[in-house]
This record gives structure tokens, sequence and C-alpha cells, in this order.
């Protein structure tokens, strides 16, 4: 199969991005996928495997982690989801996305393969992401790559991503998200995330409620090294373009970090990242090494500076912590007198008033609303109703390109687009702002060229 084929075939799976929230949605049986991966010879097991999961932070983290093994010279596959532009950026070697030919190679093997199966009885057919990562896999092992980093899709214990055994397990925090699938308290998203911990492994946890710390105790990692306790960050200061840290690991201590990306949680990320490599490493890593790794981390559309006159900002803020944590970050680095215009798209499921008060959307201009590129999205009007509900002054546009040429023309030269909500709307956010630059777009009241990356 061509690309196109290929992600034609994809697509007439189940996917449960697209899903949630459907009374139909049915939690994935874990075995389906162990069995279609033994009839692929097991890939997920011919590279070691480091595996994150949480409910904030995981692609940062993985991205972080990635960066640091590369430093040292391995070569790395990385797996994460969601994509924010194209689908390729969910499998990559070395920080770059799998080819279009290569990904239409690897999707044509699993659907021979699933084709193959099908017609034994009781055979059952994967789900999207199933075949994305069976593919994922694949890929690392054919590379191959040194070590593969893996990021949950959702939960953890019964993700696709669980068939492989990580040597170490890295759990960033725990906050309320996909509350019908994974369990309606933290404790519940707890356990189900502690099912990646598989015994002898080293669990990095980044999460501090001691009262969870029992569940996660309960899977018998074979270390477990705590925030707080085995490693911290010892100063987590503002920097020019991102943030100064020292550190300390169950190893060592790194002073003067230097890391470019925007929002005090990313410290707490890369920190994180960097106990992982040391667990994984059984050794801490050379200052030198962290320090040059660190001022090479990029975390597209979190926090991320796309423009400057306006300012333009892109971060996916898909719950209620990352929207608080959004807001904190956007007050203390961008400060509150720029002339500052929301543009904010969320997926069913997410009580739009009270994600517009976690993000602060009382101190915008204007909230422009927008539908998310999904079929899981809220109608614009309705979260443009519910910003007016706080005092905000609102507007539903019919598209993220509307919804930017409104806030960029609100925002004038010397405002503020704060682009914010699903991944998906950062994502074509970021398409869009990428034609409009090229001169492409319909961008009526600037130079497009001034939001240039």
């Amino acid at each position: 199969m061509n690309l196109g084929e290929a992600l034609a075939w994809l697509d007439r799976h189940q996917n449960l991005e697209r899903m949630l929230g459907d009374p139909v949605l049915r939690v994935p049986n874990p075995e389906r996928m162990r069995r279609f991966m033994y009839q692929l010879g097991d890939p997920q097991k011919s590279v070691p495997v480091v595996h994150l999961t949480g409910t904030n932070g995981k692609t940062s983290t993985a991205r972080a982690l990635s960066q640091l093994f590369m430093s040292k010279g391995l070569s790395v596959g990385t797996f994460t989801s969601p994509h924010l532009e194209r689908i390729n950026e969910r499998i990559m070697a070395n920080l770059e996305p799998v080819p279009d030919e290569e990904l239409a190679e690897l999707l044509s093997g699993v659907a021979l393969m699933e084709g193959s199966l099908l017609e034994r009885a009781g055979a059952e057919r994967l789900n999207w992401f199933e075949c994305l990562a069976a593919a994922g896999f694949n890929f690392f092992a054919d590379k191959p790559v040194d070590v593969a980093v893996l990021e949950v899709g959702m939960g953890g214990r019964w993700d696709a991503t669980n068939v492989a055994d990580g040597s170490v397990a890295v759990i960033t925090n725990i906050s309320l998200d996909h509350t019908e699938i994974l369990g309606p308290t933290r404790a519940h998203i707890a356990r189900e995330k502690a099912g990646i911990v598989k015994p002898g492994a080293t669990l990095v946890l980044g999460e501090t409620d001691p009262d969870l710390y029992p569940l996660f105790a309960g899977e018998q990692p074979g270390t477990l090294w705590l925030l707080g306790r085995d490693f911290d960050l010892e100063s987590n200061e503002l920097a020019v373009g991102g943030r100064l840290m020292d550190l300390r690991t169950p190893g060592a201590s790194y002073e003067g970090v230097y890391l470019p990306l925007h929002g005090r949680y990313q410290a707490h990320n890369f920190l994180l990242a960097l106990v992982a490599a040391e667990a994984f490493f059984g050794k801490p890593l050379e200052q030198d090494l962290v320090m040059s790794a660190a001022a090479l981390v990029r975390s597209p559309g979190r926090l991320e500076v796309v423009g400057q006159h306006p300012l333009v900002l892109l971060d996916g803020a898909k719950n209620l912590a990352g929207a608080r944590c959004e807001s904190a970050a956007v007050a203390e680095e961008f400060g509150e007198g720029l002339r500052r215009v929301m543009v904010v798209g969320m997926l069913r499921g997410k009580d739009a008033g009270e994600m517009l008060l976690a993000l602060d959307a009382s101190k915008a201009e204007l909230v422009v609303a927008c539908p998310a590129p999904s079929p899981r999205t809220q109608p614009a009007q309705d979260v443009a109703e519910a910003a007016r509900a706080l005092g905000c002054r609102a507007v539903a546009a019919a598209s993220v390109a509307e919804a930017l040429e409104v806030a960029l023309r609100e925002a004038g030269e010397d405002g503020m687009v704060l682009v914010t909500g699903s991944l998906y709307v950062v994502g074509e956010a970021r398409s869009v702002l990428g034609v409009f630059a090229s001169g492409r777009g319909r961008a009526e009241s600037s130079d497009p060229a001034r939001w240039a990356h």
C-alpha cells in the first residue's frame, strides 16, 4: 500500500481517541495485542525499553529522555501520542518522524498479518492504536535502535504498549482525566497506571501524594525512586527562553542546567527523564552531557512560542491540572501586561466552564472558541457560551484558521494570542500558522511573516 491507502486501512479500525465518551466504547483486551505481537515475532522484546505513563507531561518527558540517550551516543526509538500535525510524529528514530514510505511499509506489514489472522476462527481485529503500536515495535526492531522510549496511549495496564517489558518505568503524576475509562478517583487511575511496572523494574515516581504510594509499591518494583526523597529539583528559576535548574538525582547533583522550555513543570519533566536515564545506565550521567542534552530539548505544542508580533503561544491543556499549570506558567513567564486573546477548542467530556476558569480566561480581552478537528469536539458555540457565563467577551469561529485570524487581528502587534485546549486544536493551529507564514493564508490584518517560526 502507498501511504494514503495505508492510512485509509488504519482508519477503518476502531479509534479510542475518537470515541472517548461514546457508550459503545469498550476497554481493549491486552491479550489480543499479546497474541498479535507473538505472531509478528515479538519485536517489542528485541529492544530495551523505558516505559512512561502519567496524566500530564508524558510526551515532554519522553522527548527529554530520548535526547539524553542520544547525547550518550545511542540510537533511540520514541513512541508518543497524540500527534500534532502528522501521524508520523508518533513513531520516531532519534526524534525524527518515520518517513512516509517507511510508515506505509510498516502499516502494510501489520495489515498483511492482521488479514492472515482474521481468516482463522476466533481472531479479533486490532484497534487503531494497537495497529500503530505494532508498526512502531516493528520499526524499532528493524532499524534497529539501541533503546525504545514508549509513552502509554492511555492508562497503562491494558494499553497496547504494555506488551513491552520496560526495565525502567516512569509515572509523571496522577490527576483526574479519562475517568470514564480509568475510574472515578485518583486511586483508580493510579492503579491502572501502575500496571506498566514489571517485576524487577525500577520505578521513577513523580507523583508526591503519599496516600497513593502503596498502590505503586503493590506492583513490587525492583527499585522505587520517589520525587522529594530520592531525587528533587533543588532550584528551578526563570531564565531567558526557559528554565535554569539545579537537580539532585539518586547518584549525583547537577547545577546550572539550562532548559529551553517554558513552564515550571518542564523542569520537573526533565528531572524525571534524567533520573530514568540514570536508572537505565545504572550510574549517573556526565555533567557536560546533561548540560548539552538539556539545551537541545524541544517539546512542540507545549507552551511553544511560534510568533513575536503579536506573541503567539501554543499549549495543549487537556485537563484541569494541565490548565492550571498553563495559566501559572503564562503569568510567571509572560506577565500580565500584554493584551491577551485566547483561541480555545475542547473535546466532549470536558466541563468548558471549569476548564476556562482554570485557564484564567477572565484575563483575556477576547475568547475565540473554535471546534477541535475531531469527531469528539464540543461545539464552539457551547464553549463561547461557557466563557460568557464567566463574564468574558467571547465569539465562536467556524474553524481553527478562522479563530486565528480573528485572534491575531484583535491582539494587534503588541498583544498575545494563546492557543489552548485540545492538542487537536494546537496541532491544527501549528499547521495553519505555517501556511500563513508561507504567504498562502488569508490573514487580512497583518503580515503573516511576522508570526513565522
